[in-house]
């Protein structure tokens, strides 16, 4: 595994977030949110690049691979870091990419995210949505609310991922992290067994599905604090994407249930630093207040907005506006926050300024 593991170590020194290796072209890599060639990288054909990427996976895998044309894994280079691994067939032949998993969970501090997000780990109940596109940094924002639970209080635990990425030491909290396909069948599978094996804290990859979506509101109704990831990129958005999976017959129920589960939904995006130096988080900040349940009971998701612009005092936050906290601190260009943003029109007079 000499040369993947090169390829993984180059890939994590250089800064990068990402490896993407394509059948007849070299290495590249998404630095600061761009696609760039890997330093010294040369052109993979489709067989020599075969042979590298089994090399990465057991022949179990490799197999699996060969049928299906998708593989979903995690693969552990000492040292360096844990990487999210997918490999995908494509017209000119294999390709792969890997996600760097950092070892080292970092904290929210450490992080730059908001203080409020801290409370979170305090919850002993309700469901907690964080939601964003992929690659906006859902994983490692989750895992630091994830490390402040097990650093602070007495829980189990229990992760349901695809694969596992962040591995977590017991310290005051007991982990069960379980991947589904290796330790269990599906979300939904392993998520129905968690609300029998006396978890306090539950993690879900991923709400994919009408059943997982089903048996996590289930769960946070039944005194389990759930924390799951959605790719939306608003609050509003979330909710109705929540509803939306329900047959019609059954959507009446299930906002009955999200109005008496839901917590909080923070959704994130990361944009490029103003500096070229690295990117940094956005976020728009829902929380539960006495008001949100009736909002969702009666379907005023419209009025989400008048609540967190309320709400502030709180913690709360509207995306549009920690974009342009962003641009007034000059930590992100106006031309990225206006790419971003959902009123654009507020931030046309700031690009004219550039």
């Amino acid at each position: 595994m000499g040369h993947l593991h090169e390829l993984l170590r180059a890939t994590r020194e250089s800064g990068s977030s990402d490896l993407h290796l394509v059948s007849g072209i070299a290495p590249r890599v998404r630095l600061n949110g761009a696609l760039v060639p890997l330093a010294g990288g040369v052109e993979l054909t489709a067989e020599a690049l075969a042979t590298l990427l089994c090399e990465g996976v057991s022949t179990g895998q490799w197999q699996e691979f060969l049928a299906s044309g998708d593989l979903d894994f995690a693969l552990a280079v000492p040292g360096v870091a844990r990487f999210r691994g997918n490999y995908l067939r494509q017209e000119r032949g294999p390709s792969a990419v890997f996600r760097t998993i950092p070892e080292k969970i970092a904290t929210l501090e450490e992080l730059g995210l908001p203080p409020v997000l801290g409370r979170l780990a305090d919850l002993r109940s309700g469901l907690v949505l964080v939601t964003g596109p992929t690659g906006s940094g859902k994983s490692t924002t989750l895992a630091a609310i994830i490390d402040r639970i097990n650093r602070s209080l007495a829980r189990h635990i229990v992760t349901i991922e695809e694969p596992v990425e962040f591995v977590h030491q017991n310290q005051r909290s007991v982990f069960s992290q379980r991947e589904v396909g290796t330790d269990t069948v599906s979300f939904a599978a392993a998520l129905r067994s968690a609300i029998r094996q006396d978890a306090d804290v539950i993690l879900v990859g991923e709400l994919r599905d009408l059943e997982t979506i089903s048996l996590a509101l289930k769960a946070a109704e039944m005194g389990m604090l759930v924390f799951g990831t959605l790719h939306t990129n608003s609050a509003s958005k979330t909710i109705d994407r929540l509803i939306d999976v329900f047959p019609a017959d059954e959507q009446p129920q299930a906002r009955l249930s999200l109005a008496d589960s839901l917590a909080a939904i923070v959704a994130q995006l990361l944009l490029p630093k103003a500096g070229g130096d690295g990117r940094v988080a956005a976020h728009e900040i829902l929380l539960k207040t006495p008001a949100l349940p009736n909002l969702i009971r009666e379907g005023s998701i419209s009025m989400l907005v008048n609540l967190m612009q309320s709400g502030r005092s709180e913690g709360m936050q509207l995306l549009d506006d920690a974009l342009f906290g962003l641009v007034e601190r000059k930590i992100v260009t106006p031309r990225d926050a206006y790419m971003k943003a959902q009123d654009k029109n507020r931030f046309e007079p700031l690009i004219d300024k550039e």
